[in-house]
């Protein structure tokens, strides 16, 4: 059962409204802001709620038991801090999101309604919808090890304990031939493949702080998985780290790191499960037994 202030609750015995919606929204990398549906600008808990952004609630579900509850909100592409290229580089991806209730005669007086995480906010024409998660989508994470073939862990990390900076390098951008492709000039030689797989880090330019994830590389040709939110310059600097399969093979044969291997690669596969029984007396192709 919702707890209601006191004052809200009263509010609401009034007879007569004037409440609206907030939305306050903190960044991964920790910018706060604050949108609304009023008609003026809002100082809610501390944060101005914006109130020229066009920011409405699409759609919201909810669920009982741990099912996970989710809505959408929209709005319009504005400079009020949402931007084309922040979205599309998604700066936005699990930022968290509070969904408030207020009195916008008294912005204090006010009621949660839903704490949320933003699952993906894409572009819809000349707006962006944002999809939110409710708390329960937090059940679906992986915690621990499972047991898989393939490594649990990170290149790097405290589990695997390779010496990420000895399989990283560094370069420059020479042209920018597609959108999500770069040619580049790397601080070394290296085989084709090294680095796919891997991650960029940007160090220079307009995107400089900023990740992306490597879907290919062949010699001094980079190709990105995602678009960089921001353009890219010739000049502008990163960092490349190896890319891991997290496959025994490549663990062993590329980092010599088998014995940190965290993952079970002789666990049976659904091979084991189909062949049949040794010593069987019947052929097992899928024909009949009694012929």
């Amino acid at each position: 059962m919702r707890d209601i202030p006191e004052a809200f609750a009263a509010h609401l015995a009034g007879g007569v409204t004037t409440l609206c919606r907030c939305w306050s929204l903190r960044r991964p990398d920790g910018l706060a802001l604050g949108f609304t549906d009023h008609d003026r600008d809002l100082a809610v808990a501390g944060l101005v709620h914006a109130a020229r952004t066009g920011l409405e609630a699409a759609e919201a579900g909810a669920e009982l038991g741990f099912a996970v509850s989710g809505g959408d909100v929209a709005g319009a592409l504005s400079s009020l801090g949402l931007t084309e290229a922040d979205i599309a580089g998604g700066l936005y991806d699990g930022a968290a999101v509070e969904t408030w209730l207020v009195d916008w005669a008294h912005p204090e007086t006010r009621l949660l309604l839903d704490v949320a995480t933003i699952g993906e906010a894409r572009r819809d024409g000349d707006a962006f919808v944002a999809e939110l998660r409710g708390l329960a989508h937090r059940l679906g994470a992986e915690r621990g090890r499972t047991y898989r073939a393939t490594c649990g862990a990170d290149l790097g990390d405290a589990r695997c304990r390779v010496d990420r900076a000895a399989w990283t390098t560094t370069g420059r951008v020479t042209s920018v031939p597609e959108p999500a492709t770069l040619a580049a000039t790397l601080a070394g030689s290296f085989a084709d493949g090294l680095f796919t797989g891997g991650r960029l880090t940007w160090t220079a330019g307009a995107n400089a702080g900023l990740a992306a994830d490597v879907r290919l590389q062949l010699g001094s040709l980079i190709e990105l998985w995602t678009l960089p939110p921001r353009p890219v310059a010739v000049g502008d600097g990163f960092s490349l780290t190896a890319g891991c399969d997290k496959r025994l093979a490549t663990c062993r044969d590329r980092f010599a790191n088998a014995v940190n291997f965290q993952g079970f690669p002789h666990m049976p596969g659904n091979d084991a499960v189909m062949r049949a029984v040794p010593g069987s007396d019947h052929v097992l192709d899928g024909g009949s037994l009694f012929r």
